[in-house]
């Protein structure tokens, strides 16, 4: 499974921080945030969890994180 998301993460030293999380965290196979987009769109490919854990995880960690429709 892959999840997009939409978040506010907008550094280079955010997006390491959370990649990071997610990655110890997860069983993901890869994990990366495109801080250029308008949308800081958070992609992880073939999550092991839910869509709702991947971002309560992220909001815990003081960034806001919705599924992109």
């Amino acid at each position: 499974m892959i999840g997009i998301f939409k978040t506010n993460i907008r550094t280079y030293h955010e997006r390491n921080l959370i990649i990071r999380a997610i990655c110890s965290n997860f069983e993901v196979s890869s994990c990366n945030v495109d801080i250029e987009d308008c949308d800081k769109v958070l992609r992880i490919v073939d999550m092991k969890v839910d869509e709702p854990s991947i971002i309560r995880f992220v909001q815990e960690r003081g960034f806001h994180c919705e599924v992109l429709e």
